[in-house]
């Protein structure tokens, strides 16, 4: 079986002085362009009080993929009315490029009451202009909490967008599953198919599942590397691989391939969860966050 080992880990920095000061931070969505790379990434208020906004979306800048520097204004914002989707926070940003060189920002919208959550879509020429324009994927029947997006473009050229959703009380009270959906361009309507990989009964991921960010390095299957927690949220990142048209899994991970260490805190969060990858030299870097407040990269190398 193949294995990606990681071989470095580093932390990454945000520069004193941004709108996100003070906050937890997660998310990290990090790609290049223009020869740097480009970020987005959540904040969350810590202490999180009761009418505090569950996320606010910066965008940054760094020159080595590790000390950030961030806008001086706020990327993707919570609605100022109480019906808004995304009123009660913004979260989990996702980033592409569409045809007209516009961003395409995936993000999950919080209602106000904290109780639901959406996939929402924002388009602009820069990331200080993002629109919000509409929601992309409500919860089926059964389902709820849609978040977590992860889009890629098959060899067909029609689109997948993996998430994760609240499943059904049949398959688990309170479990979080891997979906998704296909659209033949990418501002069609989503259409939800048969979840793409299930639980471990027997394993680290044998009760939820998140969705993670898909790479694909020379002669190697496209590869996520996803989320999976026991049933007291003990969250690990391990990796799944997928045929060209991700109808079909290739490969799994039999262990996590990042365990967290001891949280440094013992009231912190046991978890360590992946964002997004960028592919250099031949390996890649894995940006995730330790703890839902500190944020990593991981260089990870494949061996056929």
């Amino acid at each position: 079986m193949p294995t990606y080992a990681v071989e470095q880990l580093d932390t990454v920095s945000i520069a004193a002085g941004s709108p996100l000061d003070g906050m937890d931070l997660m998310s990290p969505f990090v790609w290049r362009e223009g020869g740097r790379y480009r970020m987005l990434v959540r904040g969350v208020p810590d202490p999180l009080g009761p009418h505090d906004p569950t996320g606010l979306i910066a965008s940054g800048w760094s020159d080595d993929g590790l000390a950030f520097t961030l806008d001086d204004t706020i990327a993707i914002a919570p609605g100022d009315d109480p019906a808004d989707a995304d009123a009660g926070g913004c979260e989990d940003p996702t980033v592409l490029i569409d045809g007209n060189g516009d961003y395409v920002v995936y993000y999950t919208g919080v209602d106000a009451a904290r109780s639901q959550g959406v996939m929402i879509v924002a388009t602009g020429p820069t990331l200080q202009s993002l629109k919000k324009q509409r929601i992309v994927l409500a919860a089926p029947p059964g389902e709820g909490n849609i978040k977590e997006a992860t889009v890629v473009r098959t060899p067909a050229g029609d689109w997948r967008l993996f998430y994760e959703y609240a499943a059904a009380e049949e398959q688990g009270i309170g479990a979080s599953r891997v979906g998704v959906a296909s659209a033949a361009q990418l501002h069609d309507r989503w259409v939800s198919l048969a979840d793409p990989f299930p639980i471990r009964t027997d394993s680290w991921d044998n009760w939820h599942l998140s969705t993670g960010p898909i790479c694909q390095l020379p002669g190697a299957d496209p590869v996520m590397f996803y989320n999976g927690a026991t049933l007291d949220a003990r969250w690990r990142i391990g990796w799944v691989s997928f045929s060209a048209d991700f109808a079909t899994v290739t490969g799994r991970g039999l262990e996590p391939v990042i365990l967290p260490p001891p949280p440094v805190e013992r009231s912190k969060t046991d978890i360590a969860f992946a964002a997004s990858t960028v592919v250099e030299d031949g390996m890649i870097s894995l940006y995730y966050s330790l703890e839902d407040r500190t944020l990593r990269r991981a260089r990870i190398r494949y061996y056929a």
